[in-house]
């Protein structure tokens, strides 16, 4: 059986912000039909890998592929979904008008959205508990709920691989529950999931791949062997309790 390739692959990945290196040659790859999580402390260098690998930061060397292929060809099948505080609160449309955002890589911009866009706008919304808030402005919505409404957009897009940086920023922690039992249901049906994330237990627990990150790979694979603390003390330079 031919084994799918890599939902992420970088390879000698260096990116700058400012004149300060932030990645120097990272190489990972970050398997297909999994709920991967990478972890590390702040100026990991977590951020920074995703945003380089699509596009949004430049980087100046290495290679990326996605899904097997360079970002140009399977941009469609690439859902984003951006830190919260990178969200204008003053964006001048409804949340059901921003996940409406997620057919637009099949439909086009100019293109009126057909029956079945609005059902799987509907869908989506319902899933992720946004439903009752398609009106609302945008602006208007707390910050989980902001969350919420972009993550129904990448489900809306029905990418075959999403990618989401801090996803759970000002979420309680029943709607995190609830919104990686989505995640999670996502990988189930054959998709890709990779969230930067914070929590080191939520990874422990919940998810099936992590990548910890100081600058470099510290370590990637099964959060089990992963996140030991041998390998965190390294990662965030203090004793783990063993």
């Amino acid at each position: 059986m031919t084994q799918a390739p890599a939902a992420l692959a970088v390879h000698e990945l260096s990116a700058s912000y400012g004149g300060r290196t932030v990645l120097d040659g990272v190489s990972v790859d970050i398997p297909a039909g999994r709920l991967s999580g990478i972890v590390g402390p702040n100026g990991a260098g977590k951020s920074t890998l995703v945003k380089a690998a699509l596009g949004l930061v430049p980087a100046t060397r290495g290679h990326v592929r996605l899904l097997g292929e360079p970002l140009k060809r399977v941009r469609s099948r690439v859902a984003y979904v951006p830190q919260q505080e990178t969200v204008a609160r003053d964006f001048p449309i409804t949340a059901v008008q921003v996940v409406e955002m997620g057919r637009y890589p099949h439909r086009g911009w100019l293109r009126r959205l057909t029956r079945a866009d609005d059902e799987l706008v509907a869908a989506a919304m319902e899933q992720v508990g946004v439903a009752d808030l398609a009106g609302q402005p945008i602006d208007e919505l707390s910050g989980g709920q902001r969350q919420r409404v972009f993550l129904a957009r990448a489900l809306a897009q029905q990418a075959e691989l999403v990618i989401l940086d801090e996803p759970f920023t000002a979420v309680d922690a029943r709607t995190e529950s609830a919104l990686l039992d989505v995640l999670t249901g996502l990988c189930a049906e054959g998709r890709s999931v990779v969230a930067v994330h914070h929590d080191l237990r939520t990874v422990l627990d919940r998810f099936d791949h992590a990548v910890l990150m100081a600058g470099g790979i510290v370590a990637e694979g099964d959060p089990a062997d992963v996140l030991t603390p041998a390998n965190l003390e390294q990662a965030y330079g203090i004793v783990v309790a063993r």
